[in-house]
């Protein structure tokens, strides 16, 4: 899960953009950005192995903060996999039409997007055992196909181009480490599912750095075969394509497009599943109608729960008004990492049973985690910043509407 999170559509096009900002330096700002999110998955860690409740950033906002400031934050968070479900199920039949062109566009399009959803969909409703089954599928798929690309592109890699000659300026390098932060992201879905783990509060932190160690390795190692093997890489379109076409032909471009299928499939499934459990999580406390916490007889899932996610999620993917939302889910997971890292200290302090996880340092980590995310955010657009707001105060009015309603 915390693979198929984080590894999206976005590392198949970023090796070129970090080539243009630092050079033979971006190997250095995958490190870079690497240690900073660290700090935030440790942080994420150590707060989950308190609990095995499901709703990850949402319950640990609510038991910190209270029930206002719980349901903002995973208002919030619902939307980052609702969003990025959209983007990415937009892109899928773009990939599909290497395979089949008219797979790319008109009619065909629409009724491969809505046959993905709908199968997606029936697969959580089926059974949690069934959601990681196949997200398991993907994520070897995934890897197994991006190994082969790395095992097979080191043979071809020309060490003469790694020499670092310029050293890119402070602000370059800054950029760089910043657009890649968005690609280490998506972690957290693995943490809202936890009333579904077995063992959560010891599995989850294991789960979380093993993850992220893995992805970390392998975007590395794709960054040093684009570097060695693509002569054009700073402007390069699809650098991953075209650095397998050129050491393996035809065959190269097919391999990494069968791995970016994989990889949106993966990040689709995992987008509903996270999804569907924040809004579970919400209604089971009664902040949102309780039909949504209704659990399937046979299936033992939050079937009501995922329908209504996944008409959403095809709703805003067949009509493009997702283009707006998107804006705000980088801001959004920003903000429940922030209150995540902020949640530690106080849990440690109020919570007198010991977590099964303890970071080393004290506060250092913590603080740390909230430094880099307060630097990110500084890095917000005002467009983006007034989205947040907009969207922060309608999770405000919807969570007061409907005390109201209850009320009455």
């Amino acid at each position: 899960v915390v693979i198929n999170g984080v590894i999206g559509a976005g590392i198949f096009g970023l090796p070129s953009k970090m080539f243009a900002l630092a050079g033979n330096f971006s190997l250095c700002s995958f490190a870079v950005c690497a240690l900073c999110v660290s700090f935030i998955v440790l942080s994420f860690a150590e707060v989950a192995s308190r609990f095995s409740e499901t709703g990850g950033p949402y319950f640990f906002a609510r038991a910190t903060y209270g029930p206002m400031i719980g349901f903002v934050v995973g208002w919030l968070v619902w939307l980052t996999p609702v969003t990025s479900f959209s983007a990415n199920c937009t892109l899928l039949p773009d990939y599909l039409g290497f395979f089949v062109p008219s797979a790319a566009s008109g009619l065909p399009r629409a009724l491969i997007v809505t046959c993905v959803v709908a199968a997606l969909a029936a697969v959580n409703v089926r059974g949690v055992r069934l959601v990681t089954d196949s997200g398991n599928v993907f994520a070897i798929a995934k890897l197994v196909l991006l190994a082969a690309f790395v095992v097979l592109g080191l043979f071809f890699v020309a060490t003469r181009k790694f020499p670092a000659s310029v050293t890119p300026g402070y602000h370059s390098f800054s950029q760089s480490v910043l657009l890649l932060v968005y690609a280490f992201t998506g972690f957290e879905v693995a943490v809202s599912p936890a009333g579904e783990i077995r063992n959560p509060q010891q599995t989850l932190p294991s789960a979380l750095m093993w993850g992220m160690g893995i992805v970390t390795i392998v975007y590395i190692l794709i960054q040093v075969v684009c570097i060695g093997t693509l002569p054009a890489l700073a402007t390069s379109q699809r650098p991953l394509a075209d650095a397998a076409a050129s050491f393996m032909g035809t065959w190269g471009a097919v391999m990494i497009t069968a791995a970016i299928v994989s990889s949106l499939a993966g990040n689709l499934n995992v987008n509903i599943f996270t999804a569907s459990r924040l809004i579970f999580a919400m209604a089971e406390r009664g902040e949102l109608p309780r039909e949504l916490a209704a659990i399937h007889p046979r299936f033992r899932t939050p079937a009501p729960a995922v329908i209504l996610t996944t008409v959403i999620m095809l709703v805003l993917t067949l009509s493009g008004t997702f283009v707006y939302l998107i804006t705000l889910s980088v801001l959004a997971r920003l903000v429940a990492y922030f209150v995540t890292c902020s949640a530690m200290p106080v849990l440690r302090h109020r919570l007198k049973t010991a977590a099964s996880f303890r970071l080393p340092g004290g506060m250092v980590i913590p603080l740390a985690g909230m430094f880099v995310i307060l630097w990110l955010l500084s890095n917000s657009t005002l467009p983006q910043a007034r989205s947040a707001v907009i969207a922060t105060l309608v999770g405000l009015m919807a969570y007061w509407l409907h005390r109201c309603f209850r009320r009455a």
